[in-house]
């Protein structure tokens, strides 16, 4: 039996597994990073235990440094979480060496799933069905498009489609120096594109008495840059037969490797011609694995450590009558189908859990209750090139349940690494938070979880919450018609958020900066905020968002604050640092904000919004000249492209940098001369610092000098 369980990971990921760990009562260590030190996991583990140094590779990918971690806490076993080393087959083979129990699956199977090429060849033999392999000698016009992917990773990283054949090499060139960087391995290979095509994963649990339970399937179409953004379970709108077929194609794939614990078997689904094939096996636990837990109400973790300690999968309970075949008369746990649109509404002749993994035979989940969706809360800003953020979390709130505890019914459950006053670092992914949702139809759960996400506390970072609302909300969503091209398709929900603010959430963020200030005051503190003598004109407070500004004009006095315009129909009730009551042409509104030194944060009825505040006088030492391109986060320059002197194109690239596990291309905005160029590769540079200046043709003189 389990004592004590380091858990080799970070954020998110340890807190989770720390929870089943807690309630069957195992002990916990946890291991931290510097940059990490502040945040939940590490102070909610029993033991912590520092590891010098900020980037994985210094810290979480030390394989040396976590071992010595277990040795001077005395954990007696370690789980890998998902991610950094969960899926390293000599991090698991030294695990074991050091006499710990090691929560994955053998490191045999890891190996063999570890290459995509070599997998595929595998799962061929296993009758699995796969795409063919292509090269740049073999591909042809007729298997345009193309795709060329890392064979050792994951994540969007090493990946790139090609369209045309004369692209086929520099995109090979490109995908294996960016699977080099993220990976140690920059072996790729080529396959067909399938277009609008799905992906559909499948969840099995392998024994030590070679049983492969199948818990089955969930959808994570919903894409960006190859990383998923919205899972759910069941996935909707495929054939009954279909499922079925993945269903057996995963279990013969956990079979063929002597599969132990918990695994995902990926699937391209191909919607027009209703077949699927083989993408990859992730022999670890999946971050979207919660949509899984909530629709049969199982703990996946709590498996992991049942099989870990050599437990049979058929002799474990599970805690959802509704499981054992039959439907109940509670409200939200029938685990019936439905024809509602959107909704998978299949049901198969396979065998159920019988209120026991595997008790009817094969180790079968064929009934799931209900419906349930994940979204992945990201710091990036999804109109500009969905591009990663950092900083401190001013504030951080999401309505739902005791984080991580699973929904007995409909209800919210936030898996989150992070809280207020957390800083974001640019080591590592840019996930804030797992927001999922459960209820009994597939129209509820979007509902509830765009609710709850409305409701959410989000400041000091730009985050993808309004687009997620909104693709949660997007009619083509609801009806089930799900696809890796989804963006591509309703490009509109990647704008929500971006507008203008209504002139009331400008005044109401007014009123709380006024009240902020005041608040701060040493001196004069009984005199009324921007009070004047004599009034000549009203008071002005210049707010931005993006490029953009926005000017509000008010007035105060012993009638407390007025909007400058008469025809605003504005009245204010209450006014804090913290809160304004506004009064609107008769309605009640209430506003709630955050005030920073030069950021009001405003949640209102209508949303939230972050407003700079535009000083009034600008330091001439923050200006920078016209033509500067700056860095938009923390983070590495990769490589330079461009010399001082050169002419260049608009949308050139002129360098490349690395930022949370991401390259990002900084490219001319416009055809000119490049006439700075401080940057260098390898340089760590900091969000906002000057890479480069590009100097339009009319702004130089005729030997490249500015004029």
């Amino acid at each position: 039996m389990i004592k004590r369980i380091l858990v080799a990971n970070r954020g998110e990921i340890a807190r989770r597994i720390f929870t089943t760990a807690r309630r069957v009562g195992i002990e916990t260590v946890a291991v931290h990073s510097d940059a990490d030190v502040d945040l939940p996991f590490v102070r909610e583990a029993d033991a912590a235990v520092r590891l010098p140094g900020n980037t994985p590779a210094e810290t979480y990918l030390r394989a040396d440094l976590v071992l010595e971690a277990a040795r001077r806490t005395g954990a007696d076993a370690i789980h890998p979480g998902y991610g950094f080393l969960s899926e390293n087959a000599d991090f698991a083979r030294k695990v074991i060496g050091a006499g710990l129990t090691w929560i994955g699956p053998a490191p045999e199977s890891i190996v063999s799933m570890g290459s995509k090429i070599e997998s595929k060849k595998l799962m061929a033999a296993a009758g699995v069905p796969v795409l063919p392999d292509l090269t740049v000698d073999t591909a042809t016009e007729d298997d345009l498009p193309l795709l060329v992917k890392a064979s050792a990773g994951g994540g969007g990283r090493g990946m790139r489609i090609v369209r045309t054949l004369a692209d086929l090499p520099r995109e090979i060139a490109a995908a294996q120096a960016e699977a080099e960087a993220a990976f140690g391995d920059g072996t790729v290979f080529v396959e067909p594109y399938v277009e609008h095509s799905r992906h559909v994963e499948v969840q099995v649990v392998g024994d030590r008495f070679g049983e492969v339970a199948v818990l089955g399937e969930r959808d994570c179409s919903v894409q960006r840059r190859h990383q998923k953004v919205i899972e759910e379970a069941p996935a909707p709108n495929i054939d009954p037969t279909v499922v079925a077929q993945m269903h057996e194609a995963a279990r013969n794939a956990g079979s063929a490797i002597d599969y132990l614990g918990a695994g995902t078997v990926e699937f391209l689904y191909d919607p027009d011609k209703e077949r699927f094939f083989f993408l990859e096996m992730n022999t670890r636990l999946q971050v979207e694995h919660p949509v899984t837990e909530a629709v049969f109400d199982v703990d996946l973790v709590e498996l992991q450590l049942a099989v870990a300690e050599g437990r049979s999968l058929a002799g474990l309970d599970t805690p959802r009558s509704s499981l054992a075949g039959h439907s109940t008369s509670e409200a939200g746990t029938a685990g019936h189908s439905t024809s509602e649109p959107g909704t998978a509404g299949h049901s198969t002749s396979e065998a159920t859990f019988g209120g026991r993994v595997g008790a009817e035979g094969r180790g079968d989940v064929s009934r799931p209750a209900g419906h349930a969706i994940e979204v992945r809360l990201y710091a990036e800003d999804p109109a500009h090139d969905w591009q990663p953020q950092s900083g401190r979390l001013t504030s951080f709130e999401i309505p739902g349940l005791t984080e991580f505890e699973r929904a007995g019914r409909a209800g919210v459950r936030v898996d989150s690494g992070f809280e207020s006053g957390s800083e974001v670092s640019t080591h590592y992914d840019a996930m804030l938070a797992k927001v999922i949702a459960w209820a009994p139809t597939r129209a509820e759960t979007a509902r509830m979880l765009a609710g709850a996400l409305r409701r959410a506390r989000l400041h000091g970072i730009v985050t993808n919450r309004d687009m997620l609302v909104a693709a949660l909300m997007n009619e083509s969503f609801l009806s089930g018609e799900v696809s890796t091209a989804f963006f591509d398709r309703e490009p509109a929900v990647l704008d929500a958020g971006t507008g203008d603010p209504d002139p009331t959430t400008l005044f109401a963020a007014a009123v709380l900066r006024a009240e902020q200030v005041a608040a701060r005051r040493k001196v004069q503190t009984r005199i009324p905020v921007g009070w004047r003598n004599v009034v000549s004109q009203p008071q002005r407070t210049t707010f931005s968002v993006g490029e953009t500004e926005h000017v509000v004009e008010w007035t105060t006095g012993r009638s407390g604050y007025e909007a400058a315009s008469s025809d605003t129909g504005i009245e204010v009730l209450e006014a804090s640092p913290h809160a304004v009551h506004l009064r609107v042409n008769g309605i009640s509104t209430r506003f709630d904000g955050v005030v920073t030194d030069d950021h009001v944060h405003v949640d209102g009825p209508l949303g939230a919004v972050s407003l700079r505040v535009v000083p009034r006088f600008v330091d001439p030492a923050d200006q920078v000249a016209e033509g500067s391109l700056l860095a938009p986060m923390p983070g590495t320059i990769i490589s330079v492209g461009a010399s001082v002197g050169d002419q260049v194109d608009e949308g050139q690239t002129i360098l490349v940098m690395e930022a949370m596990k991401m390259q990002h291309t900084i490219a001319a905005p416009y055809a000119g001369t490049v006439t700075e160029l401080p940057a260098t590769a390898g340089q760590q540079v900091e969000a906002g610092a000057v890479l480069a200046v590009v100097s339009t043709d009319q702004s130089t003189d005729s030997e490249g000098e500015p004029a």
